[in-house]
């Protein structure tokens, strides 16, 4: 099993970027079998999922609504996930996780592994 950090975070304005990270302590054989997640949490609302990436990181997935804005990625040689946000909105302020499991999947309860969980507010 992995555990997960995340890097990042903090206040961008609207129109702006921001990069997200996680690390992973542990098992780095673990972490390269692991599938990839990020999720989050708007204020007063439901945790959802964001994005995907598999073991190998060949395979992506962003939900569709924040498709060409958001982008996800790994580095298994040094046991990191990313998540690349540009052209922000006011609707992505919201508490991002990253997480690990065994497979490509929107459901939570395939994650075993959580990140801390990082703040991200835009401001206009």
């Amino acid at each position: 099993q992995v555990q997960l950090m995340g890097i990042g975070g903090g206040s961008v304005q609207v129109g702006g970027s921001l990069r997200l990270s996680c690390v992973a302590s542990g098992s780095g054989d673990a972490f390269r079998k692991s599938f990839l997640g990020w999720f989050r949490q708007a204020p007063g609302k439901e945790r959802k999922g964001v994005a995907l990436i598999s073991d190998t990181g060949s395979s992506t997935s962003v939900v569709t609504s924040l498709k060409g804005r958001f982008t996800v990625s790994r580095n298994n040689a040094d046991n990191t996930i990313s998540l690349q946000m540009n052209n922000m909105t006011l609707e992505d302020t919201a508490i991002y996780y990253c997480a690990a499991g065994p497979k490509f999947s929107w459901s939570e309860a395939d994650y075993s592994s959580w990140g801390q969980g990082t703040q991200v507010t835009v401001s206009s």
